[in-house]
């Protein structure tokens, strides 16, 4: 590959809704540009961007990938994203590394809700958006149905640029509305200049209209001479278009078949022509070691700031860290200091990166996309500088997991490999998290989706060979008293020689709730020996720990020892704290027991034409609404509902809005379980404890 200047780069990410054709117009384009000799298929597995085992099992892509063509001169980092909802931490890391987002929606399904979410996280992003309506050769294709619908979530800035000519079987080629020219296409998607059809023309000069007007719009030059009533030449359209959509005031729509390579060259000529260079992009603000603000251009000359956008965890090849240079020359053989965590790195051979292929190169320049491997310190959002200018950019927020499940290896003795595999995975994936649930001895992992840590099980059995399963996590009880009561505790036993003697009396009384547990001594005139006290208290926390009613741990409790009696030769430590334990579950049996369960804080963010069946659910799920507020279309939720009914509300919320809504929830209080409930959990946990 040729070595390109920062003005000659094109940095693009390709997102949309799932099954829209991202990775198929990815391949299209790189055998257009002649960056691959044969295109390949999706379904059969020989794309460049989808290789991980897995995107070719499941056919859908899983991971950001890059794929660079040249074109003209050009050098454009084409970087495929996945389109299902439990893989969006891969489209926002994307986001970061790019000038612009073409966001590709399917000429037959239309505007999805992935099409919408794109476009929003390229919006926050403040990225140019342009959108590409693929597969016009599809059954039902209906171009004019899916432009409306484009303009009517992002207004009638969203302008044809292109019109089809033809449809579904009949789809040929492409009226260029810019140029005003027509271009039909062979099997081998070569263009060749056609007459505009007839039939097109005054849909064509209507767009050219808009088109005129809105790049008046966006340009001060043009808009004074648009208003005086002269035309605006190909050039001036050609040039407001490129500003206009730049500063993200147009967003052309294109189309095109990647299946038939139809439009692609018009496509890689708009993306050379309309996609601002990292060089003319809006400078990144890092921040130095003192708090000054430095703005960054991006400048070969300039100070080394690069941010890691996405990791690749490999057992045999190692890490593999994908950066994106926003100032400064990246070198090969060189040291670098992670800004991020304060740790100095060791640089060896970079890398270009398309699909799985990694292409060595001595530097990596300003503006560019590359790859480095086994970096020991360096994760996903990291920023690299010199170690002599420390320069941190922002982190990029992902969005955090809203799935837990429990995980357990098939083979005992894995364990130790489960931990290895699943820090390994959660270094490549930032949405992805571990931990240990101290409550109930599970590790849980969490992710954005059931599709999400499904894959991850899969790697795991892949990449680690450790076989897993996945399963709902045991819901934390906790068991309380709502009485008070006073109880013997006697442990005595007779034997040949020493015998065993202790004697305990109790009093149980409840704490308020997060009082935790309180022991009280109120031992006079040594009916119990100071020394035998700690193993009474050891013996109650150690059934509080193990629980009474159902096996879940005891909490808000006090416990008074007052009073008891020993043998001056067979009392022992071990006697009194069995006496004690004894006394405690028959005490905690008498004195009105009752379950607590855990209620989540949870807020939820859903359109307003959801909020019936929102509502409905919560009502299901024992919630209790504490408020509403709109905001722009959307309602915010916030409710208090008990963990017991969240554990898959991630797929329940999804189903319900069509993937629109989302939530957040965190641990808020413990709350007594309804009787009838509660006696259905204790029975369940008797059941497993006896089988």
């Amino acid at each position: 590959m040729n070595k390109y200047s920062t003005e000659h780069l094109r940095n693009v990410a390709l997102a949309g809704h799932g099954g829209s054709g991202k990775t198929s117009l990815t391949e299209a384009l790189l055998f257009r540009s002649g960056a691959i000799s044969r295109l390949g298929r999706v379904e059969e597995g020989t794309t460049v961007s989808d290789y991980d085992p897995e995107e070719v099992r499941r056919r859908i892509s899983i991971s950001t990938s890059l794929a660079p063509a040249e074109w003209q001169g050009y050098k454009l980092n084409l970087v495929d994203t996945p389109g299902y909802f439990d893989f969006a931490g891969e489209v926002i890391g994307a986001l970061r590394a790019v000038e612009a987002c073409l966001v590709v929606a399917c000429a037959a399904s239309g505007v999805e809700v992935g099409t919408e979410q794109v476009a929003a996280y390229a919006a926050e992003a403040k990225l140019p958006r342009l959108f590409f309506i693929n597969k016009m050769d599809r059954e039902n294709a209906n171009f004019a149905k899916v432009v409306e619908a484009i303009q009517g979530l992002f207004g009638r800035q969203a302008i044809p640029v292109q019109l089809p000519i033809g449809a579904s079987e009949s789809f040929r080629g492409l009226v260029d509305v810019v140029a005003g020219k027509a271009y039909e296409y062979d099997a081998k998607g070569q263009a060749r200049e056609v007459p505009i059809p007839a039939d097109l023309q005054s849909e064509m000069d209507r767009y050219r209209e808009e088109l005129s007007e809105a790049v008046a719009m966006a340009d001060d030059a043009l808009a004074e001479k648009y208003l005086e009533g002269e035309t605006l030449t190909h050039e001036e359209i050609v040039r407001g278009l490129s500003a206009g959509v730049a500063e993200g005031k147009i967003f052309p729509v294109l189309c095109g078949s990647a299946l038939k390579n139809i439009g692609m060259d018009l496509l890689l000529n708009t993306l050379v022509a309309w996609v601002p260079s990292p060089a003319h992009r809006r400078a990144v603000v890092a921040s130095a070691t003192d708090g000054r603000e430095v703005p960054l251009r991006a400048d070969a000359a300039g100070p080394l700031v690069a941010q890691v956008f996405k990791t690749v965890s490999d057992p045999y090849v190692g890490k593999l860290t994908l950066f994106r240079v926003f100032s400064g020359t990246f070198k090969s053989d060189s040291r670098v200091m992670n800004a991020s965590r304060g740790k100095e790195e060791r640089v060896g051979q970079l890398y270009l990166v398309r699909g799985k292929e990694q292409i060595p190169v001595s530097e990596v320049g300003a503006g560019d996309l590359g790859a480095v491997a086994k970096l020991q310190e360096t994760g996903t959002g990291d920023t690299l500088c010199q170690p002599d200018q420390l320069l941190k950019l922002p982190a990029i927020e992902f969005p955090k997991p809203t799935l837990s499940l429990a995980v357990e290896p098939k083979k005992k003795g894995d364990e130790d490999k489960i931990f290895s595999g699943l820090a390994r995975l959660t270094e490549e994936d930032p949405t992805f998290t571990v931990a240990k649930n101290s409550d109930t001895g599970q590790t849980l992992v969490s992710g954005l989706g059931e599709i999400h840590l499904e894959v991850m099980a899969s790697r795991l059995s892949k990449k680690f060979g450790v076989e897993v399963e996945l399963s709902d996590p045991k819901i934390p009880y906790r068991e309380t008293i709502r009485g008070t009561t006073k109880v013997e505790g006697k442990h005595k036993k007779q034997t040949g020689g020493r015998g065993q003697y202790g004697h305990v009396w109790l009093e149980l009384e409840p704490l308020p709730p997060g009082g935790g547990f309180e022991f009280v001594d109120k031992i006079f005139g040594g009916a119990v020996p100071r020394q035998y006290i700690p193993a009474v208290e050891k013996g109650v926390r150690e059934t509080m720990a193990e629980g009474v009613l159902a096996g879940y741990p005891v909490v808000d409790v006090r416990v008074t020892l007052y009073d008891g009696s020993y043998h001056p030769v067979d009392s022992s430590e071990l006697a009194f704290k069995i006496a004690a334990a004894m006394a405690f579950k028959k005490g905690f049996l008498e004195a009105r027991p009752i379950l607590l369960e855990p209620i989540q804080a949870v807020e939820i963010r859903v359109p307003d034409r959801f909020m019936g069946d929102i509502m409905g659910d919560l009502n299901k799920k024992r919630g209790r609404v504490l408020g509403m507020e709109g905001h722009g279309g959307e309602q915010v939720i916030k409710a208090q509902v008990p963990l017991a009914e969240m554990a898959r509300y991630a797929i329940d919320l999804r189903s319900m809005t069509q993937g629109r809504g989302r939530f957040t929830m965190q641990f808020d209080h413990y709350e007594e379980v309804p009787a009838q409930l509660a006696e259905q959990i204790i029975a369940a946990a008797k059941a497993e404890r006896a089988g």
